[in-house]
C-alpha cells in the first residue's frame, strides 16, 4: 500500500512540475515575443484602453507621444463601476483625445441589468466613439451556452440602443468565432489579435498589443489602431 502510494505521489509531482514547467515557458515565450507594430502609412491613427487597473495615466503625456483616443472602462456586469471612469474620462478629453468607454459584458448576469448598470454611469456623458461592448471569455465563468450568451447580449443591445446610443463591439477572433460572427454582423468589430487580422474580417478598430510601454502611464497598457475612414466618421 506505502509503495503505491509513494508512486502515485511521484506521478503527481512530476505532473505539476510538468504543468508548472509549461507555464512558465509560456509566460517566457509571450514576454519576449516581440509585438506586432501596425503599418502607420496604412494605420496612422493610434490610442489605448485602460481601467483603475491601470492607475493613475498622464493623458497629456500620452497625446504628446502620439496616442489619439483613449477607450475607458465604464462597467462590468449588473453592478461594478470602475472607480476612476469619470476622472478618466474628463482628464483625457482635457488632453484633447478622443474619448470613448467600454462595458465588460459578463456571460452569467441578465443582459437587461447590464445594460441598466452603463446607462447609470454614462448618464448622457459626452462621447466621441460608440458605446464598447467587451465579450470574451477570459475573466468570465465556464459553463454557460453560447446560445444563453448571444440571447443575454442581444438583451443588452436592444436595451442600450432603446437609449439612442451605438455600439462597437471587442473581442479576439476565438470569441468572435464563437459568439459574434453570424449573429451581430451589423455592428462594427473591434478586433483583439496579436497578428495581423484576416483580410475577410470586416475590422474597424485593432488591439493589437496589450503589452505597450508609452509615455505618460506606468506599467504595461493595450495598444489600438483604428481605420482612418471609420476614424472619420466619428
Amino acid at each position: 500500500m506505502n509503495r503505491r502510494a509513494g508512486i502515485l505521489t511521484a506521478i503527481v509531482v512530476a505532473a505539476v512540475i510538468t504543468v508548472c514547467g509549461f507555464i512558465h515557458a509560456y509566460r517566457q515565450y509571450i514576454a519576449n515575443t516581440p509585438a506586432i507594430e501596425p503599418d502607420e502609412n496604412l494605420y496612422p491613427v493610434r490610442g489605448i484602453d485602460i481601467s483603475a487597473h491601470n492607475g493613475y495615466i498622464d493623458f497629456s503625456r500620452v497625446k504628446s507621444a502620439g496616442y489619439d483616443f483613449a477607450i475607458i472602462k465604464a462597467t462590468e456586469g449588473t453592478d461594478f463601476k470602475d472607480a476612476m471612469f469619470v476622472d478618466n474620462l474628463r482628464r483625457a478629453r482635457a488632453a484633447g483625445m478622443k474619448v470613448g468607454a467600454y462595458h465588460f459584458f459578463r456571460f452569467d448576469t441578465d443582459g437587461e441589468l447590464q445594460a441598466i448598470n452603463l446607462l447609470h454611469s454614462l448618464r448622457n456623458r459626452s462621447l466621441d466613439f460608440p458605446v464598447v461592448i467587451d465579450i470574451e471569455r477570459f475573466g468570465n465563468p465556464d459553463g454557460h451556452e453560447a446560445s444563453m450568451i448571444i440571447t443575454r447580449l442581444r438583451t443588452l443591445l436592444s436595451h442600450i440602443e432603446s437609449e439612442g446610443l451605438q455600439v462597437i463591439l471587442y473581442s479576439n477572433k476565438d470569441d468572435y468565432d464563437r459568439y459574434l460572427k453570424g449573429n451581430f454582423s451589423g455592428y462594427p468589430l473591434w478586433i483583439c489579435s496579436f497578428t495581423e487580422p484576416e483580410p475577410e474580417l470586416d475590422w474597424s478598430m485593432w488591439q493589437y498589443s496589450h503589452r505597450g510601454k508609452i509615455d505618460g502611464a506606468e506599467g504595461k497598457v493595450d495598444l489600438n489602431t483604428i481605420k482612418t475612414e471609420f476614424y472619420r466618421s466619428l
